[in-house]
């Protein structure tokens, strides 16, 4: 594992800290007038959720961890265990659905997500930037509302509520990006 100066360190990276795995949310170099600078980095637990606030000063070392990835297969869910397949090796593993938190219902039937493993344990998922979804409930466009930003509330086929815009009607299908859970194109 390399080790990096505590002025280092970035938002995204992935720490080993106190014997846990942490990761980098904020980052705020500050320079106080009277002591030497330090960096104040806010962070998130990868394993349990819990956050950190600590102060790393450019003399500290930090074990910077990099996760692997593995591109895997959606195959189906099973008591609330998403199963998975390897694409290069053909292995299933078994993910718990909550590893995907509120993106859980933009997981379709084959899709293929990136795992990030640390030895063998799974940490994170991320589903691809975006996925086609169809409307499913929408109201009907009103006559004369062409205002710049106005939108419409609307219900995917997944049950996921979303604001879309009035020329967007029920039946079609649209690109959602699965970050900000909004709309991004018609399909």
């Amino acid at each position: 594992m390399p080790k990096i100066n505590g002025n280092e360190i970035r938002p995204g990276n992935i720490l080993e800290h106190d014997g846990g795995l942490w990761v980098a949310v904020k980052v705020a170099h500050v320079k106080p007038g009277k002591g030497g600078a330090f960096a104040q980095v806010e962070m998130k637990n990868l394993r349990n959720g819990s956050k950190l606030n600590e102060r790393f000063r450019s003399a500290d070392k930090v074990e910077r961890v990099r996760l692997e990835q593995k591109d895997q297969q959606f195959l189906f869910e099973n008591d609330g265990m998403l199963v998975f397949m390897d694409s290069e090796t053909f292995e299933q593993i078994e993910l718990p659905s909550d590893i995907l938190g509120e993106r859980r219902p933009f997981l379709q039937d084959g899709m293929t997500v990136t795992v990030e493993y640390y030895d063998d344990e799974a940490l994170s998922m991320s589903l691809p930037e975006k996925v086609t979804c169809t409307i499913a409930e929408t109201e009907p466009a009103v006559k004369g509302q062409t205002a710049a930003n106005s939108f419409k509330p609307a219900v995917l086929d997944n049950g996921v509520r979303i604001m879309v815009p009035p020329f967007v009607g029920q039946g079609e299908a649209v690109i959602i990006n699965t970050e900000t859970m909004e709309y991004s194109e018609r399909a």
